[in-house]
């Protein structure tokens, strides 16, 4: 659609049911008509004369089961209102253009989808790794152009970087593969392109989260075809708040990637890959041997994973069944485990920095 009609039919209301649908309630249209035509007028700026379209992807907060994903267990989690938002369209050329205010422009050659070492850790590798995703799935991709806002702040926890790859590869799904590629693959080729191009180890749930949106509880037990369900809750009156603590979520992938290898050693002792393949009953029985083979804060990790991973369908129940206090001291559960047994509220490397 041509631009000018874009911002037209937004001020006018035309997509306002499509917004609160997105959104949920409580909305305020008049503010997200205006961001929205923010974005537009940026990308008739930056790209001139290409029609274009308007895509969101949500940031993503984890309601149950921490750490348990990578270890194929069960989780919970929920999209949140914290977005980002583009707008964008196909042009003449080999290249996607990415223009995002206060970061340099992005620029991909389609024909060249090869890992580049030099930009793991930099968004390049997952817009790179999002097209190689989609590539390899058999899908001609062409050039295009997008400008992208976000209201998902970085280091904060709330899975910029998952709602990054899922915006691309929605972005990229509907242009070249007539929107063909579902929810649960567009997470994984997401997942695909942090794992193998921007070099960090995560599991699915960030991706899963923002691709699915709304609340999902999740079963990896099958990691090719995870089990997601989409659960309609009743928020009771409550509403998620984050909180600015000072602290910077962004440069723990080595932080992140000892949780992985301590729950791997705990798992291996039992000739496993995964705890969730572990009993734990037999977990239990042999914990002085477990103890003395991997150490005791791989132990506590793995204490951790079975109690929380335990914890997720009485959650996912709770919410099914309307009991919201259940819930809440679920969380609290897992955030008391989070902080005493998995040990991931503070930065080992660096104890002094305990913003949170």
């Amino acid at each position: 659609m041509d631009v000018r009609d874009l911002a037209t039919q937004l001020e006018n209301g035309a997509f306002d049911a499509r917004l609160a649908e997105v959104y949920g309630p409580p909305i305020a249209l008049p503010a997200l008509r205006a961001r929205y035509t923010e974005l537009i007028e940026e990308f008739a700026q930056n790209f001139p004369g290409i029609p274009a379209t308007l895509f969101s992807s949500p940031g993503r907060t984890e309601m149950g089961g921490n750490h348990t994903d990578h270890q194929l267990g069960r989780v919970l989690a929920g999209s949140v209102s914290l977005d980002m938002i583009a707008c964008g369209g196909v042009n003449d050329s080999r290249t996607i253009r990415i223009a995002q205010a206060g970061y340099p422009d992005t620029v991909i050659d389609i024909d060249d989808l090869d890992i580049h070492p030099e930009e793991a850790g930099d968004s390049t590798a997952l817009v790179r790794g999002v097209a190689r995703g989609l590539a390899d799935r058999g899908y001609a991709l062409g050039g295009v152009s997008v400008a992208i806002a976000s209201g998902v702040p970085s280091g904060s926890g709330l899975s910029s970087s998952a709602a990054y790859e899922v915006l691309i590869g929605v972005i990229l799904n509907h242009f070249f593969c007539d929107d063909d590629v579902d929810a649960v693959e567009l997470a994984q080729i997401g997942q695909f392109a942090e794992n193998q191009f921007f070099g960090k180890p995560c599991g699915l749930l960030d991706q899963l989260a923002c691709s699915v949106g709304g609340v999902v509880y999740i079963d990896f037990g099958d990691p090719a075809t995870p089990k997601v369900e989409r659960i309609e809750i009743d928020m009771a009156g409550h509403v998620l708040c984050t909180i600015n603590s000072g602290a910077d979520h962004a440069d723990l992938t080595h932080e992140y990637a000892s949780i992985i290898d301590e729950m791997k050693v705990v798992a291996a002792y039992f000739g496993a890959r995964y705890l969730s393949e572990v009993e734990p009953a037999r977990f239990w029985a042999e914990l002085a041997d477990v103890r003395a083979q991997a150490g005791d804060r791989a132990v506590l990790r793995a204490i951790h994973f079975f109690e929380d991973n335990a914890r997720v369908p009485l959650q996912a129940a709770a919410l099914r069944e309307g009991r919201f206090p259940h819930f809440l001291d679920c969380v609290t559960a897992s955030g008391l485990s989070s902080a005493t047994q998995l040990q991931n509220l503070y930065v080992a490397s660096d104890p002094q920095q305990q913003a949170v």
